[in-house]
């Protein structure tokens, strides 16, 4: 028992993690760079429409400050 313990400590420690972190690392270079690429690039455009989303209710909100209180800016 003792002489299988040492080799079974050192696998666990060093070889057993280096081996999972390249079974992971080359699971995920196998997916199509496409799919990946189209994910992103929708994400990109969902972002883009929300961001001008909320250029529009800041650009609502500051006009309703800018009616209600012209120096509204300056008080900050």
């Amino acid at each position: 028992m003792e002489a299988i313990q040492a080799p079974l400590i050192v696998f666990l420690v060093i070889v057993a993690p280096i081996w999972i972190a390249m079974h992971y690392r080359h699971k995920n270079k196998s997916k199509p760079l496409a799919a990946e690429s189209m994910e992103d690039k929708k994400k990109i455009e969902e972002l883009l429409a929300m961001a001008e989303k909320m250029e529009n209710r800041i650009e609502t909100l500051e006009s309703i400050l800018d009616r209600q209180d012209a120096n509204w800016r300056h008080d900050v």
